[in-house]
């Protein structure tokens, strides 16, 4: 997994880059699963975070989720990308359900 420095992408506002966990691809009774069967993952690691929203007044709201943390978002949330070999998520910090752990 790439650090920030190394993916040379900066989450703007309110938004943060998520690297997606990847689910088991094989049943408990032991059938692979094809990618169209997979569901889209839910949880990942946040490995940017943008430096939060502009208020109203002005001001600048801090992100609550913070660089390593693992989150559980919105399963529809965010924009795919792909950086190198590795794909992530661009989501806003509104479609971040909790914080794991």
């Amino acid at each position: 997994m790439a650090t920030k420095t190394e993916l040379s992408i900066s989450p703007l506002g309110d938004r943060l880059v998520v690297h997606p966990e990847q689910r088991e691809e094989v049943t408990s009774s032991g059938l692979v699963l094809p990618d169209t069967a997979k569901e889209k993952p839910m949880e990942g690691r946040v490995v940017a975070v943008g430096p939060g929203r502009v208020l109203d007044s002005g001001e600048r709201q801090e992100m609550e989720v913070k660089e390593g943390q693992v989150v559980l978002f919105a399963k529809y949330a965010g924009t795919e990308v792909k950086l190198g070999s590795e794909e992530y998520l661009i989501i806003s910090e509104k479609d971040v359900l909790a914080i794991m752990g």
